[in-house]
């Protein structure tokens, strides 16, 4: 049971003010000096990690190796992201230097990003390291030379405060003002409410439920300035299964797929909750083997009551709808709060005309769909909402065969996966984990990988600004020593003058 009590609307505003204020100070810190705070709260959690272990493993379930694994990611995400915010490549800094004797003459412009301002962090329920209180928003934000507010998920609150604490020492080792970073909890609407809505807020970082992200991009909407919210809602990350491939390794892909759909007790915002194939021996084969594994993975506790309660109800929903077959229930008896394996069927004529189907079930659940053929297929792949992922499941000929359907696939997803599962999230540059609404609230951005730190950014141009007043990164002498575009080519060169 949550010990923390929500704070008030009196704490929120002291809060935000502080916030403000540290703003004003924080973003004129250099990248380095942001980029050694990171590598701090890096530091610190390190420090904890014996600690706060156990407690995570107590609030969420999750197992030990899955836990470590993410603490590591999240120490990587924090150093990875510092090393990154301070060679200053993501400032896309723009220069154009000016040619008076044109007609008309041509003014010098140069261009750069700077921090939006104080920003708001949801925890998320399913990843209380690396989507929470130091996560990857808050890494983002930091190196972006904004002050964090996170509001703790409530499932695993007293994780979230250890974890703030080693922020805190961070923030003081850095000589960095108080109002930085600041931790707040409330499991009531309300609390939420009061942070997107308050006048300093300037952006908002969310990873969770399609209900909860959206109520927040429309209040922030509503807002008298309009902030932008970055919200990660859910995905249910179709696989599409060509029919060469199945006709060669249907009992591999199934073996691969159970692991997938069942990984953490299926509680992945990638978890694959839509299969679709074009029926014949291939994906019956395919369909039985699946079945097969499932029965055999037992039910396992999920992350808190309040997701074990929407599985079941989601569940239950999805296998009770007109023409879904159900195939496959974990044999293994479920206790309470338990997440059971299941794997659905129906054809493409039900999944078209029933929306629920398009649903996300969030846990160990996933429905094939069975096309009659690549053109049934195809009008399935047209009416997909906007997702995180999707996977191709082909071999070189099957690819080259459905062009036209893979080329129609990749406009609904922010990853497109070849042969591969789409549980497990690469933190690299080059990572793109955001998608078409309503995966997320703008597909233009990631929330994995040091690109995410553009979301607390805007850019700014100065013309004809005296280069004593620019800022470091577009004066000529270029001390940052950081790639820079210099007359449409990049350089790292001085610029003369």
């Amino acid at each position: 049971m949550n010990k923390y009590t929500d704070a008030t609307e009196e704490e929120i505003n002291n809060t935000m003010q502080s916030a403000w204020d540290a703003f004003n100070i924080y973003r004129k810190y250099s990248l380095k000096q942001r980029a050694d705070f990171m590598r701090a709260i890096a530091a610190e959690m390190e420090a904890i990690r014996d600690k706060v272990i156990p407690v995570a493993m107590q609030e969420t379930h999750l197992p030990e190796p899955r836990l470590q694994n993410e603490f590591a990611r999240t120490i990587f995400q924090l150093n990875s992201y510092a090393a990154y915010c301070e060679q200053g490549a993501w400032l896309e800094a723009r220069i154009d230097t000016a040619l008076p004797d044109r007609n008309p003459p041509k003014p010098d412009i140069r261009k750069t990003l700077v921090p939006l301002g104080p920003v708001i962090v949801f925890g998320a329920s399913n990843f209380p390291f690396a989507y929470s209180t130091a996560g990857g928003d808050t890494a983002c934000a930091f190196a972006a030379g904004c002050p964090v507010i996170v509001k703790a998920h409530p499932a695993h609150a007293e994780t979230s405060e250890m974890v703030a604490a080693a922020i805190d020492k961070a923030v003081q080792k850095s000589n960095l003002p108080k109002g930085v970073f600041a931790h707040i909890h409330g499991a009531g609407f309300e609390t939420g409410k009061m942070l997107v809505m308050h006048p300093y807020t300037k952006a908002v970082g969310f990873t969770g439920s399609y209900a909860g992200g959206k109520a927040l991009f429309d209040m922030a909407n509503q807002r008298k300035e309009p902030i932008p919210v970055f919200a990660e809602m859910g995905s249910i990350n179709p696989v599409y299964l060509l029919p060469e491939k199945l006709q060669q390794s249907a009992a591999e892909i199934a073996r691969q797929y159970a692991a997938s759909v069942t990984l953490s007790v299926g509680q992945f915002c990638t978890n694959p909750g839509l299969i679709v194939g074009i029926d014949g021996d291939g994906l019956q084969q395919f369909i039985t083997a699946l079945g097969n594994e499932i029965r055999n993975i037992a039910p396992s506790p999920m992350l808190h009551p309040g997701i074990a309660k929407a599985f079941a109800v989601n569940r239950t929903k999805a296998l009770t709808q007109k023409d879904v077959d159900t195939i496959a229930v974990a044999a293994a008896s479920a206790k309470e709060n338990d997440g059971i394996p299941t794997i659905a069927s129906a054809t493409a004529t039900a999944f078209l005309n029933n929306p629920v189907l398009h649903q996300e079930v969030f846990g160990p659940y996933s429905i094939v769909i069975r096309c009659k053929d690549a053109v049934e297929m195809s009008s399935v792949i047209q009416h997909i909402e906007g997702q995180l992922t999707s996977t191709v499941i082909g071999t070189d000929s099957d690819i080259q065969l459905h062009k036209a359907l893979i080329e129609d696939i990749q406009l609904t997803c922010g990853r497109l996966i070849f042969n591969g599962v789409p549980t497990g999230v690469e933190v690299c540059l080059s990572m793109q984990h955001g998608g078409p609404f309503p995966a997320t609230t703008d597909s233009r951005f990631t929330s994995v990988g040091a690109d995410g730190i553009k979301r607390f950014a805007r850019p700014v141009s100065y013309q004809n600004c005296p280069d004593i007043f620019l800022p470091e990164e577009l004066k000529n002498k270029n001390s940052l020593g950081i790639w820079r575009t210099v007359n449409n080519e990049l350089t790292r060169n001085r610029v003369a003058g």
